[in-house]
């Protein structure tokens, strides 16, 4: 007869650590690429977005569309049609949905894991394709001696934000939702930061490229898009190193 030496008790808890130290290993690297992944979906989105957008502007004689009342995830209607920029429920994307055509293209697959229930109580799924927020002052028309009637007239178009990573579809409440702040040693997101009516949320806006796990700070970064349609990443910051005219398109 043949005896079968077969593996011992010690040998296959050997392998089972040896297997449980790779993938200990492995598993944060993976989460890394995915990530990184992500974010580079994600630029690419708003690159694409920007070049839609440039281009309505030129074709409408460098002013944007009115997005005043739109504030809100949804593309859509109940009859599966377009929801009119005059619909408070719509995205800021419909009104340039003729130029970037796919509504997909709003969507970050970062936001999916930081933002499902979000601010608003929304199907989950409508967040997919509207991850991007629209700063007020890309439409509208500050009442000072230098009101601009259209966004040529803003130079340099490469320091003007058209759009940028957040959680929220418009932002329009200055440091409380802005990422510059009121002065050195102040702070912007003040409706995020501890205390705020929104600081849960506040994880999702610098979402790329975590590095905390603070619940306050995530020293990851948000990417910005600009008028000129070139995407930039913006590492988290409390507002000193935003300068308002970002916004405003107004040098001091």
């Amino acid at each position: 007869m043949v005896k079968r030496k077969g593996f011992t008790l010690i040998e296959l808890l050997v392998v089972i650590a040896i297997i449980a130290l790779l993938r200990a290993i492995i598993m944060p690297a993976l989460s890394k690429a995915r990530e990184s992944a992500r974010d580079v979906a994600c630029r690419s989105n708003l690159r694409n977005i920007g070049t839609g957008i440039v281009m309505f502007l030129q074709d409408n004689d460098f002013k944007p569309a009115d997005s005043a009342t739109t504030n809100g995830f949804c593309w859509y209607d109940a009859a599966g049609k377009i929801r009119p920029t005059s619909d408070g429920d719509a995205y800021w994307g419909v009104a340039y949905i003729d130029y970037i055509k796919d509504p997909a293209v709003f969507g970050c697959p970062s936001f999916r894991s930081v933002a499902e229930g979000l601010i608003y109580n929304v199907d989950p799924k409508l967040i997919y394709a509207a991850a991007y927020t629209l700063p007020y002052e890309f439409f509208y028309k500050p009442a000072t001696s230098k009101t601009r009637t259209t966004l040529s007239t803003i130079r340099p178009q490469s320091e003007f934000v058209v759009s940028h990573d957040h959680v929220e579809p418009k932002i329009e409440q200055g440091v409380i939702d802005h990422f510059y702040n009121n002065g050195p040693g102040s702070m912007n997101l003040t409706a995020y930061r501890e205390g705020g009516t929104r600081a849960k949320f506040y994880r999702g806006i610098f979402r790329h490229n975590i590095r905390s796990s603070r619940t306050f700070e995530t020293r990851g970064r948000a990417n910005v898009l600009w008028l000129d349609a070139h995407v930039t990443p913006l590492q988290e910051t409390t507002g000193d190193d935003v300068p308002q005219y970002w916004y405003t398109g107004v040098r001091p």
